[in-house]
């Protein structure tokens, strides 16, 4: 294959950068495919399990610390701060370095967090040991980057969906897991355990997970890096503290302020300089602009579901609509909603090869708006109240293994993990400000019983019905996806590239599987 040298010479345009054609027949066999899928997949549980097995303590955690209820929230929020600051950086950097030596970092610093979150009772200990266990939501995008470059394409799609679902499937097993170690035994097991697993993880990762020769040669753009990390560390603090300051203190309207400023610079920044840390010329183009406003709205749609239905359940009976049911029952109820995400991923998948990833997330959005609408009027039912999270867990798991393919149709090769770590990034903002909003709806919201002030029913209806609202949005920006004979196809993809044949496509209607086996074989960058 010949090499085109597209280099740009002067500031602003992205460097494209020759091409060598590799192997076919170094695609892994089906049995080793079936490996590297499931060790990667048991990586995103494992991540979405340690973002969320801290909540059925929080609140014995104050007299198990020593720590303010104050200080004990840091606990969650830092590793949302670390994990949205960390994810675009090392998909970046895995893009650039080689992904899986960025997933073994990831997968190493989840490990190493929970060991030390289960050696101490310390907060101030407590908090920077999260902080490193948050840094494996990079496993995700990172993952799904290895799968497209890794596999036989007639297998991406269905690795793809179960992958994204893997967020779903961890986030509901993780409260009911973390309450039955809590039950039975000491609280550090529970980190001994995430401990444990996320090392074997790492191990069988070590030995499984090749390096992908699809590298995109390029200067890490640091500046770029700095002033993405400061803004969503402005950004996600407001967020994650608004309901503890206030939407109208100068603590909460300062760190939005600076955000906003950090970001027009930081995007000046990246449409100046010859290798940005995100292409924005890329990100805004409507192919991929789409599918990442669509991740921030079905984030913050979804995430109203985790956050709600454990309260709602345990609310006393003496309300008139609680059913007064324990931590561990309460979790128990977003089982199904795991189970139900882990089915709908081979369908996602053949959904997605036969109608195309647009038709996915809109069926997948109108899944999550007929959940809420169920949730808003059977609130007092237990059976209909597990039926309605379920259905919002399953339009989660069609719209969320649909966004990477999207993704992948619309960005170069060599861009993958970076692409897919900003849209993970934006599902994660999008929970950060539901959070926010649910946490303000409920304590305002309220009704008083010998125990205490408890959300009062209207409370629990206004969050399903406001995240009904915002799935009905991200249906809408479903819409906008550009369909086949809408797709622009000016992608500045390297030659060669399966992303241009996927691109040409389109998202709507070309089945990736058939324009992967169509494209050229896989391809690495050299300087």
């Amino acid at each position: 294959m010949s090499c085109l040298d597209q280099s740009r010479s002067h500031v602003g345009e992205p460097a494209v950068h020759p091409v060598r054609a590799v192997s076919a027949g170094e695609a892994p066999a089906g049995g080793r495919s079936r490996e590297l899928s499931a060790v990667l997949g048991v990586g995103g549980i494992l991540t979405a399990i340690s973002q969320v097995s801290i909540v059925p303590l929080l609140p014995d955690l104050p007299r198990l610390t020593g720590a303010s209820a104050s200080n004990v929230s840091w606990l969650l929020t830092v590793t949302l701060l670390v994990g949205a600051v960390v994810t675009p950086l090392f998909g970046r950097a895995g893009d650039i370095f080689g992904k899986r030596r960025m997933l073994l970092v990831a997968l190493g610093m989840l490990t190493t967090g929970s060991v030390l979150c289960a050696l101490t009772s310390n907060i101030w200990l407590l908090i920077p040991a999260r902080g490193l266990q948050g840094a494996c939501l990079a496993v995700v995008p990172l993952s799904i980057s290895i799968l497209r470059d890794e596999l036989p394409p007639e297998r991406v799609g269905s690795a793809v969906a179960l992958m994204s679902a893997t967020v779903g499937i961890g986030a509901a097993l993780g409260v009911p897991f973390a309450s039955l170690i809590i039950q039975f035994a000491d609280w550090h097991v529970m980190f001994w355990v995430t401990g444990g697993l996320g090392l074997a993880d790492l191990i069988l990762a070590g030995l499984l997970v090749r390096e992908s020769k699809v590298r995109a040669p390029a200067r890490f753009d640091i500046p770029g890096a700095v002033g993405l990390a400061l803004g969503l560390l402005c950004l996600l603090l407001a967020l994650s503290k608004a309901a503890d300051w206030g939407f109208t203190s100068p603590r909460f309207g300062g760190l939005i302020l600076a955000a906003v400023v950090i970001f027009v610079g930081w995007a000046r920044w990246q449409l100046r300089v010859a290798d940005p840390l995100v292409d924005l010329r890329l990100a805004r183009r409507p192919a991929v602009l789409a599918p990442n406003a669509a991740a921030l709205l079905i984030g913050f749609s979804f995430y109203a579901n985790s956050l709600s239905t454990a309260q709602l359940v345990q609310v006393p009976k003496e309300t008139g609509y609680g059913l007064g049911l324990s931590v561990f029952a309460s979790g128990l109820c977003l089982l199904p909603g795991g189970v139900a995400m882990f089915a709908l991923s081979p369908v996602a998948a053949r959904i997605t090869a036969s109608r195309g990833p647009r038709i996915t997330l809109l069926l997948g959005a109108s899944a999550l708006v007929f959940g809420y609408l169920l949730r808003m009027f059977t609130s007092e039912n237990l059976p209909m109240i597990v039926v309605g999270a379920a259905v919002v867990a399953a339009g989660t798991a069609l719209a969320y293994s649909a966004m990477p393919m999207l993704i992948m149709n619309a960005v170069p090769r060599t861009q993958t993990a970076a692409a897919n770590g900003l849209n993970v990034l934006l599902r994660t903002v999008g929970q950060a400000m539901c959070s926010a909003a649910v946490a303000a709806l409920l304590s305002h919201l309220t009704m008083t019983t010998s125990g205490g002030a408890v959300p009062s029913l209207g409370a629990f209806q206004t969050v399903f019905a406001m995240a009904g609202v915002v799935g009905a949005l991200a249906l809408g920006v479903g819409c906008l996806v550009p369909t086949r004979d809408r797709v622009d196809t000016d992608v500045p993809v390297q030659p060669g590239d399966p992303a241009r044949t996927m691109h040409a496509a389109g998202d709507d209607g070309g089945r990736l599987a058939e324009s992967v086996s169509a494209a050229p074989t896989p391809v690495t960058t050299t300087r």
